[in-house]
């Protein structure tokens, strides 16, 4: 091998030959990511008087398989902004390193770091249209829970194509048919914010995630759940669905041979 810094690791050019990496080279189009390889499935917010509750499960699916099961897709932006990512987990983790250099820079300016999660929601849907631009898209649907700029709750999604959503209760992926009818039977429209509290904005979401697991065969029993109010975000990451059971099963009649 060659002692000189700079080639350690590479074959002797005297002994091997020079590397040659025109094997490298193609005359064939540019591509780019056409379909996502390891998935998190849903994300699930809830508004209520006085801050936001954002949830997902721990599962990254590789493909139909449950492979990873302990991955975190909520994400703490400053001090009163969260992001919950559903989509690729490797866009997720660029997209985090994207927000922790915008963090850092903030934080290092003059004024501090006054982004909100309005603020940072127009941010990720400007990243998000612009791949998506160059045909190279981010495969991820966000939802971005914090407060805005006068101290309101704010809930808003993002897409891959750069579309935007707000709303008092949203969720991405398969939680957008399962989870979003049970958050609308459960706060209608005309129930004002004021009457949600944060107990009941917690408890809609377990009960949405328990469903989830149940109904969604990407999902998980573990989760992470977060509450964003004006005294700051108390994250878990490790909490796990209660009492969850199958038990159910053996009461289904009428079909195999079991029919009374």
């Amino acid at each position: 091998m060659n002692h000189f810094p700079e080639a350690w690791g590479r074959p002797r050019d005297d002994v091997y030959g020079a590397y040659n990496p025109s094997y490298l080279q193609t005359s064939g189009p540019k591509t780019h990511t056409s379909s996502p390889a390891v998935t998190g499935t849903s994300v699930i917010g809830v508004k209520f008087n006085g801050g936001v509750a954002l949830a997902t499960d721990n599962l990254a699916s590789y493909g139909s398989l449950a492979r990873f099961t302990d991955v975190k897709r909520l994400r703490v932006f400053g001090e009163n902004a969260i992001v919950g990512f559903g989509g690729d987990v490797s866009d997720m983790q660029y997209i985090d390193r994207l927000l922790e250099s915008i963090d850092i820079r903030e934080n290092y300016s003059s004024h501090g770091n006054m982004l909100n999660a309005k603020n940072l929601h127009t941010y990720l849907s400007k990243v998000f249209y612009k791949r998506r631009s160059e045909f190279n898209p981010l495969w991820n649907h966000v939802l971005v829970a914090g407060y805005d700029g006068d101290g309101q709750p704010f809930l808003s999604s993002a897409d891959l194509l750069g579309t935007t959503f707000s709303a008092p209760h949203l969720a991405t992926g398969f939680g957008a048919h399962l989870a979003v009818p049970i958050l609308r039977r459960l706060f209608p429209d005309e129930k004002p914010l004021e009457e949600v509290s944060k107990e009941q904005a917690i408890d809609a979401l377990k009960q949405c995630l328990k469903v989830l697991f149940y109904r969604d065969a990407r999902s998980l029993d573990k989760y992470s759940i977060a509450v964003i109010t004006k005294d700051g975000i108390d994250l878990k990451e490790n909490e796990q669905i209660e009492s969850q059971s199958w038990a159910f099963a053996e009461r289904v009649k009428g079909y195999g041979a079991q029919t009374k």
